[in-house]
């Protein structure tokens, strides 16, 4: 029984670091700019499709395997962020000064326009991502299992979680994207270039969907246009259970829903995987709806 606790605790650690690194992404576009990019997650599927070819490409000429997923894991960071900010400049800078609910439209239909050019561009059928690394187990026995994709996703993703962490604390850029998020209105008056931190935000975000599709792409080697859909939903799902706005909140919040996944699976049925992320998200729209880590903000009207 302690076995198959321990278990669905690196099952979901694992999981829940994937959801955790696009959750971050939509709170820091959310933080800045105060609206919901969804058009994150199919930069999510993208990053997915750009290592699978990568992998193809780089296979040949990188025999070491770390090197080679490194190699990957960056060059899939830099297609997203490529992506994300030419949605930015074309999709939602010229809306920057428009309600709300037009740039909220402006992001649902960037999604789509990206679910089926990827399905144009890479067909309906899932493609079998690439092994990058062999797969080894770290520990095995009494049921409990442990291998080295495991403890590669959540390693990379701590760091990728620290760095941020130093950048958002620690640097002039993420003081500045700090005070922005406050207020950008007063920030832009102080002298803060903000068309240059939303720049930064969307930068740091799509690297970081970038990461998370290699990541997943290693743990779940099958990839569609349509992967980011539910990815998407379940990341920003694990945003708002933190508090929508709050970097610790995203990491927090895509860990919990990671565990919370894994437990259901096995303690109920796999038939309510799905189901567990959107119950969640109904219980702290109910109780909490700022979130564990968010604050509430008076608007004026």
């Amino acid at each position: 029984m302690l076995q198959a606790f321990l278990q669905n605790i690196i099952n979901g650690l694992a999981q829940g670091s994937v959801y955790a690194l696009v959750a971050l992404g939509y709170t820091m576009v959310y933080g800045v700019l105060q609206f919901i990019n969804f058009a994150h997650s199919d930069i999510f599927m993208l990053g997915a499709f750009s290592g699978y070819y990568l992998a193809k490409w780089l296979s040949p000429a990188i025999q070491n395997p770390m090197l080679l997923m490194v190699s990957i894991i960056l060059g899939s960071m830099a297609f997203c962020v490529a992506v994300g900010l030419t949605v930015e400049r074309i999709a939602y800078r010229p809306l920057r000064g428009a309600p709300r609910l037009n740039v909220l439209i402006t992001a649902i239909g960037v999604s789509l326009f990206l679910e089926n050019l990827g399905q144009i561009i890479f067909g309906a059928d899932p493609q079998v991502f690439p092994a990058l690394i062999p797969t080894r187990s770290l520990l095995e026995g009494d049921g409990l299992v442990l291998n080295n994709i495991q403890l590669t996703v959540v390693l990379v993703s701590l760091i990728l979680m620290g760095v941020l962490h130093w950048i958002v604390r620690h640097t002039k850029l993420g003081i500045a994207m700090r005070a922005v998020s406050f207020d950008i209105e007063v920030a832009n008056l102080m002298g803060i270039p903000t068309d240059t931190i939303i720049i930064f935000t969307f930068t740091i975000g799509s690297s970081l969907a970038g990461a998370a599709s290699i990541l997943y792409g290693l743990s779940y080697p099958k990839i569609e246009p349509l992967l980011g859909m539910m990815i998407g939903l379940k990341a920003f799902v694990a945003a708002v259970f933190g508090g929508i706005g709050s970097i610790l909140g995203a990491a927090v919040g895509g860990i919990v829903l990671g565990l919370a996944e894994s437990f259901t699976v096995y303690y109920i049925s796999s038939t309510f995987r799905d189901a567990i992320a959107f119950g969640i998200l109904i219980l702290i729209l109910l109780f909490r709806p700022a979130g564990l880590f968010g604050t509430f903000r008076r608007e004026k009207v």
